[in-house]
């Protein structure tokens, strides 16, 4: 089966289920309203174990066919990828780490619908982690709070980060464990259904199969798609924003009997320059989501090459910066749609009712994740001194390292 044949095949199966979670969108969005409903209708449906191989049970599709689906999701609602993100993340890390015991532990997991949300970050005055993870009677104790924990308030496993005296530790914890705190303290604009809020951890024991990784400071940005995978899901989403404008404003100008400056009744949908503003949200919508699947191509190359063994440096280095190069232009791409959308109606596009703002403050919110102006600086270095992103990060990190032992010096003396 070609990718475009399990593609259409795969989105008719979930389309029923996109429109249904589309239906109470805008509902949400007013009452702000957490989207449990939302989640359990994708947790039914098998959607969160499509990248799960065939022999443990899931739908093994490639990337290309996975970014599709993830578009189509974010047109109905741009908080469900942001929600599923870190489970998918999750799930690719298990492929990534070629560990078979690993494997056969969580995909029945996964397969059985249950989800993952993250604690990755933290608010504090620099990025250091300061959640701890240190030997307990039964297995090892996890101690501190996690923030932008996007997905946790739905999921039923948080993957996080801790320190274990210098080394950072990867661990995964059952939401349900004594001593596991969520809160909805979320109070971004935009995504504001995405769960992205705190997470506590109060002496939660943590036994030795869910620690996933150990390794150094200077380890942590190792050869991998992983760090394109996770920006080319939110550029998914904002794809999927982009073709909801598109449905969007189309709706709305068809609804319209009278245009601003016309007297009596008329038709938008004949006015030229409506039809202008509808011919410009459709290309934007169009160039947005053939980045993100032609970014993704490149992306499943890499992954095939490890499969069988050919990877190398150069494959990553090409992953990282075609992702940063497509977000360039996505970015302002939906943040143009999602704006231009306005012009093909007066103050009643602006009606509550509609919500038509979401679209921006997502779009917004999403683009501020990972700034695209930190990427754009990235990517001219590579091109003018050869220095790829992972290896510029590793310096700065050696450089933060550095730092730290002689203030300890220092402050030793």
């Amino acid at each position: 089966m070609t990718e475009q044949t399990c593609y259409r095949a795969l989105r008719t199966r979930f389309q029923p289920l996109f429109e249904q979670i589309c239906e109470g969108a805008v509902e949400r969005e007013q009452q702000r309203e957490l989207a449990f409903e939302a989640v359990e209708l994708l947790r039914g449906s098998a959607f969160s174990s499509l990248r799960v191989p065939l022999v443990h049970g899931g739908a093994g599709v490639s990337l290309p066919v996975l970014f599709g689906l993830l578009i189509d999701l974010a047109e109905a609602d741009s908080n469900l990828p942001q929600i599923v993100r870190a489970h998918f993340g999750f799930v690719e890390g298990r492929l990534l780490s070629h560990d078979a015991p690993s494997q056969d532990y969580w995909f029945p997991k996964v397969v059985a619908g249950q989800l993952w949300g993250a604690a990755m970050a933290e608010r504090s005055d620099s990025s250091t982690n300061s959640v701890t993870l240190d030997t307990g009677e039964n297995g090892w104790l996890l101690n501190g709070e996690k923030y932008y924990c996007t997905g946790a308030i739905y999921a039923d496993w948080v993957a996080a980060v801790a320190m274990d005296d210098e080394d950072f530790v990867s661990v995964v914890v059952a939401v349900n464990s004594p001593g596991v705190t969520r809160e909805d303290d979320w109070d971004g604009f935009g995504q504001r259904l995405s769960g992205s809020g705190t997470t506590r951890f109060d002496n939660v024991t943590v036994p030795e199969e869910h620690v996933l990784r150990r390794f150094k400071p200077g380890e942590l940005r190792a050869d991998s798609y992983i760090s394109a995978f996770y920006q080319l899901f939110h550029l998914a989403t904002l794809a999927g924003i982009a073709r909801a404008v598109l449905r969007d404003a189309t709706t709305f100008v068809l609804g319209r009997t009278r245009a601003f400056g016309v007297p009596g009744k008329s038709s938008p949908k004949d006015d030229p320059l409506v039809q202008r503003v509808i011919g410009r949200l459709s290309s934007l919508a169009y160039a947005s989501e053939s980045l993100v699947l032609t970014t993704a191509e490149v992306l499943e190359g890499v992954h095939q090459a490890e499969l069988n063994g050919s990877a190398k440096e150069a494959d990553y280095v090409d992953a990282d910066i075609r992702t940063y190069q497509a977000q360039q232009v996505v970015l302002e791409q939906v943040l143009e749609a999602s704006t231009l959308l306005f012009e093909v109606g007066g103050a009643s596009a602006t009606s509550q009712a509609r919500r038509l703002d979401r679209h921006w403050r997502n779009a917004r919110t999403l683009a501020s994740h990972n700034p695209a102006i930190l990427r754009e600086r990235a990517l001219g270095n590579y091109y003018l001194n050869g220095i790829s992103p992972s290896a510029a990060w590793r310096a700065l990190q050696a450089q933060d390292t550095a730092g730290s032992a002689a203030r300890d010096e220092a402050s030793a003396v």
